[in-house]
């Protein structure tokens, strides 16, 4: 005779109260909350930031989330957008309704420092993660880090490094420098100066005009009225190509002065035009066209947006794609056990060589400084940058603030 249990066999006994312990409301705890992944593009839609973010992220997430194939631990993954209009209380509202009433799981993106910081700090109360792709400022995972939110592409010291630290080295040694006024322009300043000190150089001034002065020509004059050998663009989209382009009419490359780009993105050279850009030294993060692995994707992401993803919008896929992997390996996607998973793994992907998410939540990975090429070098649409030499992430970005809190002392 078999062993019985209450009048079952023994084995069967057992599945069908484990099936029903399962099946008991509370009983076992629910791998994916809410039986959902949902993950939160919140972008600049229609705004200056809007062409190396905007549609081109949302694309970015969804490829990647396409290519996860839809689901992870067996729950369906879905995406929401939404618009910051580059305002940080409208950003914060946002957020704080999608981690509230939406149930989103992590917000992605995010230009502008000033809109990051404040969601951050939203991610941080309701202990949800958010990953910035587009805000720069190295506070982020320095005093403001947080076991919440992370910082892939980029930050201020990475392109300080990568370009002024090459400028200066080649004779570009007195600097003035025309700065965004807001907390990303300012901490852009702040890191590109102390390479260029530190290399002996010189900083003679700067000037801050506010995001998306509709006329910089005032900035730009006393620039040049500075003779520094090199007029440091410290600002992002439209502020740092309008510069550029203002630069060039007034004839600053004419009179031997050199500007150099402490941020740019593709789609600013190709709004700018190769015969003002060309020459412009500047460090990425990616260039589509580095090798078989960048172009592959970038050619995927150009069917679906007739155009090629800035480093921002290449990164969105790399840290979506990271972070679905990272819950599956987790079997949860609780917020923390799915940020140790994150950085268990090294980063190595069409985006990111020698990539690994750090104990303050910055992705570290190498950079490249590149230069634009000319019209006449340009051999086919968007084949802009000519690739210098690489920067080594370690290099790049530098040793963990100790201001930062998770960093261990």
């Amino acid at each position: 005779m078999n062993p019985t249990r209450f009048g079952l066999p023994v084995a069967a006994g057992f599945v069908a109260t484990a099936l029903a312990a399962a099946l008991l409301p509370g009983a076992a705890m629910a791998q994916v909350s809410d039986d959902i992944v949902k993950i939160g593009v919140l972008t600049d839609m229609n705004g200056p930031a809007s062409a190396p973010t905007g549609q081109g992220s949302v694309t970015a997430a969804q490829m990647a989330i396409d290519d996860f194939g839809g689901t992870v631990l067996g729950k369906p993954i879905s995406i929401v957008i939404g618009d910051h209009q580059l305002k940080a209380d409208v950003g914060g509202a946002i957020a704080r309704r999608w981690f509230d009433v939406d149930k989103v799981d992590l917000i992605v993106d995010v230009p502008v420092s000033a809109v990051g910081l404040a969601v951050q700090n939203i991610a941080n109360e309701k202990k949800r993660l958010f990953i910035t792709h587009s805000t720069g400022t190295a506070d982020f995972h320095g005093k403001f880090c947080s076991p919440y939110a992370m910082q892939w592409v980029f930050d201020t010291r990475a392109l300080a490094v990568g370009t002024a630290d090459a400028v200066v080295k080649r004779g570009g040694d007195s600097w003035f420098f025309i700065t965004d006024d807001y907390a990303f322009g300012h901490s852009l300043e702040r890191d590109a100066s102390s390479v260029v000190t530190a290399n002996g150089g010189k900083v003679l001034g700067s000037v801050k005009p506010p995001l998306a002065t509709p006329d910089l020509s005032s900035f730009v004059l006393q620039a040049q009225a500075s003779k520094a050998k090199i007029i440091g663009i410290a600002a992002g989209p439209p502020n740092n190509m309008n510069e550029i382009k203002t630069g060039s009419e007034f004839g600053v490359f004419k009179g031997g002065q050199q500007m150099a780009a402490l941020l740019a993105l593709i789609t600013d050279i190709h709004g700018l035009g190769l015969q003002a850009a060309q020459g412009l030294l500047l460090t990425t993060s990616f260039y589509w066209d580095m090798d078989d692995k960048t172009r592959e994707w970038s050619k995927r992401y150009f069917a679906k947006m007739n155009k090629m993803p800035s480093m921002w919008q290449a990164g969105v896929y790399s840290s979506v794609m990271h972070y679905l992997n990272a819950i599956k390996d987790a079997g949860t996607d609780d917020p923390l056990k799915v940020a140790a998973k994150m950085r268990e793994k090294p980063v190595e992907d069409f985006f990111a060589r020698n990539g690994r998410l750090r104990d303050d939540n910055l992705m570290v990975h190498d950079l490249w400084l590149v230069q634009v090429k000319t019209p006449e070098e340009s051999k086919y649409p968007w084949d802009y940058y000519k690739i210098l030499t690489t920067i080594s992430g370690d290099k790049a970005f530098g040793p963990p603030d100790p201001a930062c809190a998770l960093v261990k002392k």
